[in-house]
């Protein structure tokens, strides 16, 4: 893993401390489902969704895919989806950059495709699509709401076993303020220290 990453979730980590009860609570009762299919021998499936899958929702694909090679957590694999499909948003991508993640694409057109390293081996690929994209699981997956449109205007998520909303702020507000490098990076650390809270509540068979 990229020795800056590793960096921000050693940080992550010492700050479990810091979360609240109630959120606790909520994000073990998560890892208990995800516990439920490590005790089956099941893989696991995350598909995070925010109404763009154009920020939150790409950051929780990549923080958790993050978190279970932290963690060592066997068969995890992270897709996102929006109720609409835009792009990846580009202020999203450069807080990534400025964390320590490299990303590529080799598109030059609307929505193009990513892939999101975090170590020199490893990657996630991210582009924005609605949840039901055949590039997703379409059964036996769990869906993370990240944000409160999305959480209200889906009631239903057709093939999610599993369904729990983790919403967070927008960071889209900071756009184009000077503000918006910390706020987006800001964002991003939050659902990376609330995923690798999950994760470290797992134990492999």
């Amino acid at each position: 893993m990229f020795q800056n990453i590793e960096k921000e979730i050693q940080n992550c980590c010492q700050s479990f401390a810091q979360m609240s009860e109630e959120r606790k609570n909520l994000l073990i009762e998560y890892a208990e489902y995800l516990q439920q299919k490590i005790n089956q021998n099941l893989s696991i499936q995350l598909v995070y969704v925010c109404t763009h899958n154009s920020r939150r929702s790409h950051f929780g694909q990549i923080a958790a895919l993050v978190a279970s090679h932290y963690f060592d957590i066997k068969n995890v694999s992270t897709f996102s989806g929006g109720t609409e499909a835009t792009e990846f948003n580009s202020n999203a991508i450069n807080a990534l950059k400025l964390l320590g993640f490299e990303i590529y694409t080799n598109q030059e057109k609307n929505n193009p495709t990513y892939k999101v390293f975090f170590s020199d081996n490893f990657f996630t690929t991210c582009f924005s699509k609605i949840y039901t994209h055949h590039a997703n699981p379409t059964n036996q997956f769990a869906a993370i709401m990240m944000c409160s449109d999305a959480e209200q205007n889906c009631p239903v998520i057709p093939g999610a076993e599993y369904r729990v909303a983790t919403t967070y702020e927008d960071p889209k507000k900071s756009d184009g303020t000077t503000l918006q490098n910390e706020t987006y990076k800001k964002t991003f650390i939050q659902i990376l220290t609330e995923t690798l809270f999950v994760f470290s509540q797992l134990k492999n068979n």
